[in-house]
């Protein structure tokens, strides 16, 4: 394996020069202090899967991997230097150590990949060298719905690992929805115990005349949560959960009616929803609803540590409230002009709630409509025009139009493409993705915290499906969050795709049944079942 085979690719790499260092039975690990995440990833990972004991050793011990902090390198930026005598990953922090001990991985091969080695004994090289590297963007993030379809515990730690591998530091998950709540809430137990489960699931696209009649659900226990986050905070990554509020709400609407806008439909005949779309059926703007969420968002709190909590916000139809006395007389009684400041109110409140609480509100980009909440950030989905107004007006942003980084997008115009969704985008067009609008000014871009590539399960019924939508484009968006490129027309996409060579090798190792670079193989197909595609793409606005 050589510098050039790297993704994503570091920002300088001199080498490879020399015979290498050889890792063996011999080779020792030495921690410095701050460091043992990484040093505690090292032996159970990759000393796994190369059966290497990495044993305690000294510390300048010829024959060893060193990690050591060093305050002079930026909080995410690493040091890799292999000499014949050893290796040593510098760090500015903890994670910048354990991005460059994501490197070595690499730099061993896709055997570094499996759980346990299929070649004992075997001597393993590093090629000598020096790589420096760093972060473009704080954020570099992947959301994953388990709402439409359940992710299983062990899929979503899984989804973990994939993350720490390709250098992503944020995982977005999107915990409830109008087809399923995935959330223990002691206070609300009916949130899972009616709300996780819904009796069938449309086969397809919500046209689609298919069914599958068999019932559908899960949720995590708020143990399961503990567990997650911690594991993803040894892998140097933030969940950030996501409620979705006022909108996407009927599961918690089935389980709970008196949330809904009992005035102008019977709520209490609503079922956790079995097809996709936007259903009209959202909570009602009154006191007892934002008591209850306080509830809800209470114990989010205890279990989730992330500064950020995403409250939703998007695709809220507001004709209940236009039809609702209830929602008019709370328009009259806040001295809002009409149903989307009402909805800014509804954001505004749970804003002031979580800042009290030393957190930030982040919503998707509707939550501009009406009026931003003073502390809030933005999603940016609807293409650039979300994120341009609120960096415009010093709000902060994580870039993810749907255009460029939905993965649930497909990713070739062939008739074979598994429930074709959305526009066409290729493992090209995510590589020339370009996160910074350039209508922002220098002070303006300031303000995008980074970006963050959308997987929403529709069509996606297995973790199969969700590979073979993720991959291999995650790895170009892995790229596009990591390194800062030339301008989207200049970026050398042949390198890179070169360079996927070996990493589909070790996406290979890892078990990941990502789309084929030919097309999708047999199985991989679903004839029959319907999608949407979208013909044309729209000007990006």
């Amino acid at each position: 394996m050589t510098f050039e085979q790297l993704i994503p690719a570091p920002a300088r790499a001199e080498g490879p020069g020399g015979d290498g260092f050889v890792l063996d039975a011999s080779t020792t690990l030495w921690a410095g202090p701050g460091t043992q995440t990484t040093e505690h990833w090292l032996r159970g990972t990759l000393g796994a899967a190369l059966r290497l004991p990495l044993a305690p050793g000294a510390e300048g011990a010829p024959g060893s991997v060193a990690l050591r902090l060093d305050s002079e390198l930026e909080a995410e930026a690493y040091r890799l230097t292999v000499t014949g005598d050893g290796v040593e990953i510098r760090g500015g922090t903890a994670a910048g150590v354990f991005w460059g001990a994501q490197t070595l991985r690499q730099l061993l091969g896709a055997a570094a990949f499996r759980r346990a080695p299929i070649a004992p004994g075997r001597e393993y090289t590093v090629p000598q060298g020096v790589i420096e590297d760093a972060p473009r963007f704080g954020w570099r993030g992947m959301m994953l719905d388990v709402s439409r379809h359940f992710t299983p515990k062990e899929g979503v730690l899984r989804y973990l690992d994939l993350l720490a591998a390709h250098k992503l530091n944020v995982f977005h998950f999107h915990l409830t929805d109008d087809q399923g709540w995935r959330l223990e809430i002691k206070r609300y137990p009916k949130l899972t115990e009616v709300g996780a489960w819904r009796s069938r699931t449309k086969w397809g696209h919500r046209q689609s005349e298919l069914w599958d009649e068999k019932p559908h659900g899960g949720f995590y226990t708020q143990d399961d949560i503990r567990e997650i986050v911690a594991y993803a905070d040894s892998l140097h990554i933030t969940v950030v959960p996501e409620i979705d509020i006022p909108g996407h709400s009927q599961a918690a609407i089935a389980a709970y009616p008196e949330l809904g806008n009992t005035d102008v439909i019977d709520t209490a005949a609503l079922g956790v929803w079995d097809t996709w779309g936007v259903t009209p059926n959202v909570l009602a703007p009154n006191d007892h609803t934002l008591r209850f969420y306080e509830g809800v968002f209470e114990e989010v709190l205890e279990l989730f540590p992330s500064t950020f909590i995403h409250v939703g916000g998007d695709e809220c139809p507001k004709e209940q409230w236009k039809d609702s006395a209830a929602a008019q007389a709370r328009i009259e009684e806040l001295g809002v002009s009409n149903e989307d400041e009402l909805q800014s109110w509804f954001i505004r409140h749970f804003d002031k709630w979580l800042s009290a609480r030393g957190r930030r509100l982040i919503g998707w980009d509707e939550i501009l409509e009406g009026g931003l909440a003073e502390g809030a950030a933005v999603s940016s989905w609807r293409g650039y025009s979300g994120g341009i107004a609120a960096a415009q007006a010093g709000h902060d942003v994580v870039m993810c139009p749907e255009q460029h980084v939905y993965l649930d997008h497909r990713q070739h115009g062939g008739p074979d493409e598994p429930v074709p969704i959305g526009w066409v985008r290729t493992l090209e067009d995510v590589y020339r993705f370009e996160p910074v609008p350039a209508q922002l000014s220098a002070e303006e871009a300031e303000h995008v915290l980074g970006t963050q590539a959308n997987v929403w399960t529709e069509v996606m019924e297995s973790h199969g499906r969700v590979d073979y939508q993720v991959f291999p484009r995650l790895a170009a968006f892995a790229e596009v969050a990591w390194r800062t490129l030339p301008a989207p027309a200049e970026r050398d996409f042949a390198d890179f795709e070169r360079r996927m060579t070996a990493h589909y090798a070790r996406l290979d190792a890892l078990g990941v049944d990502y789309r084929p670079p030919g097309g999708p193989l047999p199985w991989q197909q679903r004839p029959g079942v319907g999608g949407r595609p979208i013909e044309g793409l729209p000007p990006m606005v």
